[in-house]
């Protein structure tokens, strides 16, 4: 739970999240497969037309799309290679 957490915020702290995966993309050390996957899953996620709790909820339903990309950024974050980790300090504690 501590480490869905510090992912949270590291996720909402724009100046090191994004440059995380400009880098994660960028980097020779991260498979192919493994940045087609990620893509694959984001936009999946995009583009799919049902969540489990509908966007009229408001909260709920930002609330749920935000797990789910949370989620898909920690699967991200943990395929990431350890020199990447180290700098940006996300541990898989």
């Amino acid at each position: 739970m501590i480490r869905l957490w510090r992912r949270v915020k590291f996720l909402f702290n724009i100046r090191k999240s994004v440059p995380f995966l400009i880098r994660f993309f960028k980097s020779g050390e991260v498979s192919l497969k493994k940045k087609a996957i990620s893509v694959i899953l984001l936009i999946t996620y995009l583009l799919f037309p049902w969540d489990l709790i509908p966007d009229f909820l408001v909260f709920f339903g930002i609330v749920d799309d935000l797990a789910v990309f949370t989620y898909i950024f920690q699967w991200m974050v943990s395929m990431a290679p350890d020199s990447l980790k180290e700098e940006y300090r996300v541990y898989d504690e």
